[in-house]
């Protein structure tokens, strides 16, 4: 992602030998007890490298800075993923690659730490892909790119919720939805939201997407209670299709819910 979001911009260890490095910290606490990456989009084929503007990693700003807010003092550490090439390019699925190479940084630098993935359209599809990465409790997709053949048995025994906008004309929501039913089928928790009035770049109701995603993660980190629906839908059974276009609810802006001494569980 392109642009400082307010504090010092780190980057993780080399991701490979030609000198990439996949994770770029934006938030990192002295101690993590948990994570959160931020993944952007992309294209389905474009094998240049993402510039110095580059406008799907701007767009997830306000996601960043919501993250920020909710998770202040709670020893949380927040990440964006850095990609190679613009695309996803086929069988190559570059993003999902530098997603795992950030994974694996992450990991290295923090131990096993609850690790959740947040990404957009492109993003969500590498999100969902690395998820059985022993680290990730959960994803977050927004307007995910959710091709019928991608597999989903990697997010077994994860957390997933899926966010998708009804003007969306660029990745489809019926797609979402029937990935998200065949998620919970191998055996994720899954809800679903729809987003009424917004479409795939989500800039109507921004506000909404922003604080929802944040509000969602530190419900997924027990930071504060999960909305009732959500809690409901992670306990329906593997083979019904309930509670995967859910309404989202206007969010309004509230104060970050209270912290405890001890927020989150560390390996120490």
């Amino acid at each position: 992602m392109s642009g400082d979001t307010g504090s010092t911009v780190r980057t993780g260890r080399e991701g490979n030998a030609a000198g990439h490095r996949a994770l770029v910290w934006r938030e990192l606490p002295e101690r993590p007890a948990a994570a959160v990456l931020v993944l952007h989009g992309g294209e389905e084929h474009n094998r240049s490298r993402p510039g110095p503007l580059n406008l799907p990693g701007l767009r997830m700003y306000g996601f960043v800075r919501a993250l920020r807010r909710e998770t202040a003092g709670a020893g949380v550490a927040i990440g964006t993923v850095r990609y190679r090439h613009r695309g996803w390019n086929g069988d190559r699925a570059d993003a999902a690659r530098d997603t795992r190479a950030a994974l694996a940084d992450l990991a290295e630098e923090l131990g096993h730490v609850p690790t959740l993935l947040v990404g957009h359209s492109m993003g969500g599809r590498a999100a969902l892909r690395a998820a059985g990465h022993p680290n990730v409790t959960g994803v977050v997709a927004l307007a995910p790119w959710c091709p019928a053949q991608d597999p989903c048995e990697q997010l077994a025994g994860r957390d997933v919720l899926m966010l998708h906008g009804d003007r969306d004309r660029v990745t489809g929501p019926a797609d979402t939805r029937a990935f998200a039913a065949r998620s919970r089928s191998a055996g994720a928790r899954v809800c679903g939201y729809t987003v009424v009035g917004s479409g795939h770049a989500l800039l109507q109701r921004s506000a909404d997407w922003h604080r929802a995603t944040a509000r969602l993660c530190t419900g997924l980190l027990g930071l504060r209670a999960l909305p009732a629906e959500v809690t409901a839908a992670f306990g329906l059974p593997a083979d019904t299709g309930d509670a995967l276009d859910l309404p989202l609810p206007a969010q309004p802006r509230t104060a970050p819910p209270r912290r405890r001494t001890t927020a989150l569980p560390t390996d120490a």
